[in-house]
């Protein structure tokens, strides 16, 4: 199974997501990005390459990642797993000491009506010290397979991903 990994503002394509899918096997492509120096339609465009030219078969994304991931969900229809999912950039990257321009991300987001809620699984944090709208993702994506760990944070490394892919991948989440 090929899996595209999305990292997050300033994370690394080894992020935990990434060693929890490798870990059951799965082969996963997780490209290096720098958001700042690259645009949101330029990121977009180039991880649209990546679906065709890899032949993705699912989609996971962290944080901001969980951003890009959500796009390509509503355009492409590809099961989804989201990490702490950043689905409000435009609110929490000025907190982060993102100095681009966020209105690029607008249009983005108004994509996410397309997005079918029974192909995405999502996982959050709920000591999350980072992302605060984990409510409005649980609105806007909540089915039977979204999960809140009461004492995760923002780093996936505080969130039992291994378990839970492995739950998402072999069916045992409905």
């Amino acid at each position: 199974m090929n899996i595209l990994n999305i990292h997050g503002y300033h994370g690394t394509p080894q992020n935990a997501a990434c060693s929890a899918l490798q870990t059951l096997g799965c082969n996963v492509i997780s490209p290096t990005i720098d958001y700042d120096s690259i645009s949101p339609q330029e990121l977009l465009q180039m991880l649209r390459q990546i679906l065709k030219d890899q032949r993705i078969d699912r989609i996971t994304g962290t944080s901001l990642g969980g951003f890009f991931a959500a796009a390509l969900c509503a355009e492409s229809h590809l099961p989804t797993m989201f990490v702490n999912p950043c689905l409000l950039p435009f609110l929490h990257l000025p907190r982060l000491g993102y100095t681009g321009d966020i209105a690029p991300f607008i249009p983005i987001f108004g994509t996410f009506s397309a997005i079918d809620s029974q192909l995405v699984s999502c996982i959050t944090g709920g000591a999350d010290e980072v992302i605060d709208t984990h409510d409005f993702t649980k609105n806007l994506l909540g089915n039977e397979r979204f999960r809140i760990v009461p004492d995760g944070h923002h780093s996936g490394a505080t969130l039992p991903l291994e378990d839970y892919f492995r739950e998402i991948l072999t069916g045992g989440l409905s």
